[in-house]
């Protein structure tokens, strides 16, 4: 049996379904994350996950306890969001000790247990200080800490990086990760960002209008996405999407697999630019990203754009007419509904 165990969860508000029956195993001690556009139930599946919100049918199990309607108090859950949550009065030792102070918890205790997740995040030295003495990062940390000294089963983490700058966010990313790994958590994460979602998880689970599109490692929804949704949605550019119909020789590489109405999805990586219009199919590049160690090149190809990224530094330029090849051994083929149908 999985440690956590989700069965046809569903969540209405009025006539309409947020959450359009989820089922999902987790098992003790992964690292999931919950991934997905906005609005596509998300952070309301985590909330029911957690309590937040009741949830409208369906079943929930937690290390074989049927938690399905338990108050939030009872589920031994804790949960870090978005905004942090401290009380602004009170020291860092205060915010996290508050819980244990609530429960009854010897002072020793308590003391013992709020140093010892100090240390872990390096607030140590600010236990004393106040939310408003300390940095984005640091108020991350607290928060986090608050939920490691009441030692749950499950950490929820609701967006947790979203409000601090790109060199925290990187930071403290890091720091997330190493303190799961420390303490062998469980933990159920929720991102708009894929960059969180394909460095931190064990698996990721991609979600879309209240369901669940697939479920996996991030490699594996990177390599064999299920469909066309989960093949654009992973990975940074987006997967290049080419319709068999606007590209008869390129829809020739898959040896007629490809359905006439159906779409070639290839990855920027597998597509390379030559100077000039020597090799491959004749393109015209349109745009040139060049972000220092990767360069992406925007290049239209019989009014078809696709991006392409190489490893390299390019002096093509805007206009520049060039040779665009595929690497065959990388493509990946759609029905014209999305679906996947088979490696090419």
């Amino acid at each position: 049996m999985a440690f956590l165990e989700l069965k046809n969860i569903r969540k209405r508000f009025g006539e309409t379904d947020i959450i359009r029956g989820v089922d999902l195993s987790i098992e003790k001690g992964e690292f999931i994350v919950f991934v997905g556009p906005s609005g596509c139930g998300k952070s309301t599946l985590l909330r029911l996950i957690s309590g937040l919100e009741p949830i409208s049918s369906g079943q929930m199990l937690l290390d074989g306890r049927d938690i399905t309607y338990a108050p939030p108090g009872k589920r031994d859950l804790a949960m870090v969001f978005q905004s942090y949550a401290l009380y602004p009065h009170m020291s860092v030792y205060d915010n996290m000790s508050f819980a244990l102070k609530l429960a009854k918890v010897p002072a020793d205790e308590i003391r013992r247990k709020v140093e010892a997740a100090a240390e872990k995040l390096n607030l140590s030295k600010y236990l004393q200080r106040t939310p408003r003495e300390l940095s984005g990062g640091q108020r991350q940390r607290v928060a986090i800490g608050r939920a490691i000294v009441r030692a749950p089963k499950v950490f929820l983490f609701d967006e947790p990086l979203s409000n601090l700058d790109a060199a925290l966010r990187g930071n403290t990313r890091v720091e997330i990760k190493k303190l799961h790994e420390s303490l062998g958590a469980t933990t159920i994460y929720v991102t708009h960002d894929q960059v969180e979602a394909m460095t931190l998880a064990d698996k990721v689970v991609v979600l879309k209008d209240g369901l669940i599109e697939q479920v996996g490692s991030p490699l594996e929804l990177y390599d064999r996405p299920a469909n066309q949704f989960v093949a654009q949605f992973i990975g940074m550019p987006s997967m290049n999407m080419l319709p068999a119909q606007s590209l008869p020789a390129v829809a020739h590489l898959t040896g007629g697999r490809l359905p006439a109405d159906g779409f070639l999805g290839v990855r920027p990586e597998g597509v390379r630019v030559h100077p000039g219009a020597g090799a491959g199919m004749p393109g015209r590049v349109g745009l040139v990203e060049a972000l220092g160690a990767d360069t992406l090149i925007h290049v239209d190809v019989d009014g078809v754009t696709m991006i392409a990224r190489q490893n390299a530094r390019t002096a093509l330029q805007a206009g520049d007419e060039v040779g665009v090849e595929i690497d065959p051994a990388v493509l990946h083929l759609f029905s014209r509904e999305g679906r996947a149908l088979a490696a090419a």
